[in-house]
């Protein structure tokens, strides 16, 4: 019998670009089998080389983590689901906030502000006492920390926090409804700040214009009763986590790649925490960036008006926060779906033995290292200004482009032929006869990957353009448009 599996959008390249599959078996088990021999690359992903499920990537039946079922053996019956849910970064609870007797009073203005807050009996003085008397973190002010911070200044948060130590660029004004065009090169905070302060004076705003890290997160966090993760990276991600559980702190969590977001909240008393639910990270590269898989803009809009509705839920103490609770969002079937976590007795970090209690380097956790791939040797690499007096001097080379074709049609350099990274080790016959290759991405991270493909293929001369097209850009063509 066949069965329905939901594959997420970074592993969507290896079915077709198929959001579900129908699959035969009658285990868990026999359908991932089937799945990955019908689609072998997938199995890298899925699989190590022993064969086991990478401990980053989780598989639900129906809304249940196989793992707390009879995992790859768990049976099926007609009408189950089975969804694949690798990282791509219930009960009431509340979070600790002042007392009622030592709560902020609001004044005429405020009670007129939050009128419609005032009018709900769920909310009311009390709780609208409450949103004041909060001290919340935006860990970044981008994607996610537009729609966060701008809803929870308006809805009255007494004191927010503001964690970023980046310039506004014109790429991110399709989604960063903090900003503006008129504050492009501006830094991200002071944007961030000025905005906030014209939608609700009644506020205080604290910036930390810093890259979040091991050495001062705790320091960053201990002031603040909710942590809102609005970060893009998986060092950061784990950084936030840990933090947050080491100080008791909730995480309200957010993660958004082309056309899907997560949403949940970490770090709650005998709730599960990010590392419950993802021990390990992936392998560098393997999920992409917005910056390299993009985005739909308004994708973080909902995702972050979701973390700003807990946080807001946490402070009044009301409602079902995502506790136990992953909510998953497809916006291109417009459907959300829920999944149960549950707090993993084995986590490292807030299990019933915990082996991590301080933070540790997470560059080094996540596998990235200070010295990057492209510079252990010598030929690995060409700069941009080598490609230009190649292409000058008419040099015998062929430019290799493993962007994606809607990627291609932005811009291109002259010359270029197009081959899809995802598309290259079945093209590999169109490049024999290439002695002298050169290829290139959008910032050198994919090429880099062509380029040990080819060269485990047999292409000894193959080399990355340091920097990518941004750098041609940059350096070489400026008439071109970045992205």
């Amino acid at each position: 019998m066949a069965y329905k599996v939901f594959i997420p959008t970074p592993l969507r390249p290896s079915v077709d670009n198929q959001s579900t599959v129908d699959i035969d078996g009658s285990t868990v088990g026999e359908v991932l089998s089937n799945l990955t021999s019908q689609y072998s690359e997938l199995k890298k992903h899925l699989y190590t080389e022993e064969g086991h499920l990478r401990s980053f990537v989780n598989v639900y039946l129906n809304d249940d983590d196989i793992r707390y079922l009879d995992k790859e053996q768990t049976s099926l019956k007609p009408g189950d689901t089975i969804s694949i849910v690798p990282s791509v970064a219930g009960g009431i609870g509340t979070a600790s906030v002042a007392e009622p007797d030592t709560m902020p009073t609001l004044s005429n203005l405020e009670v007129q502000r939050y009128s419609r807050h005032l009018i709900m009996p769920e909310v009311g003085m009390d709780g609208q006492r409450k949103l004041k008397a909060a001290r919340v973190l935006c860990v970044g002010v981008g994607g996610l920390g537009s729609p966060v911070a701008m809803y929870l200044a308006a809805a009255g948060v007494g004191t927010l926090g503001l964690v970023d130590f980046d310039v506004v660029d014109y790429s991110n004004l399709q989604r960063q409804i903090l900003h503006g065009t008129s504050d492009v090169g501006r830094s991200k905070l002071q944007s961030a700040r000025d905005r906030l302060e014209v939608l609700n004076p009644e506020i205080t705003i604290e910036t930390h214009e810093a890259a979040l890290s091991s050495a001062n997160a705790l320091d960053l966090f201990k002031s603040y009763d909710i942590i809102l993760d609005g970060t893009d990276n998986f060092p950061t991600r784990y950084l936030v986590n840990d933090a947050c559980v080491l100080l008791g702190k909730p995480n309200a969590y957010g993660s958004i790649f082309r056309f899907e977001g997560q949403a949940s909240v970490f770090g709650m008393p005998n709730g599960p925490c990010y590392r419950c639910l993802y021990p390990e990270p992936p392998p560098p590269g393997l999920i992409p960036s917005c910056a390299e898989g993009g985005v739909l803009g308004v994708l973080p809009g909902i995702i972050g008006t979701i973390q700003a509705t807990e946080a807001i839920k946490l402070i009044i103490g009301v409602g079902e926060p995502l506790v136990g609770r992953f909510l998953i969002y497809d916006a291109l079937r417009m459907k959300f779906r829920e999944l149960k976590l549950r707090k993993d007795p084995n986590c490292k970090l807030c299990g019933t033995n915990p082996s991590i209690t301080q933070l540790i380097d997470y560059e080094q956790f996540c596998g990235i290292t200070q010295e990057e791939p492209l510079t252990e040797t010598s030929d690995f690499e060409i700069t941009v200004e080598d490609l230009k007096k190649k292409v000058d001097t008419s040099d015998d080379f062929f430019l290799l482009d493993v962007r994606e074709p809607q990627e291609y049609q932005i811009c291109a350099i002259s010359g270029s032929t197009l081959i899809p990274l995802g598309e290259l080790p079945n093209r590999l016959g169109e490049l024999e006869g290439q002695s002298n290759l050169i290829v290139h991405c959008r910032s050198g991270v994919r090429s880099a990957k062509a380029v040990t493909l080819l060269r485990e293929s047999g292409f000894s001369n193959a080399k990355n353009l340091k920097g990518g097209i941004l750098a041609w850009i940059d350096q070489i063509d400026p008439s071109l448009p970045k992205y």
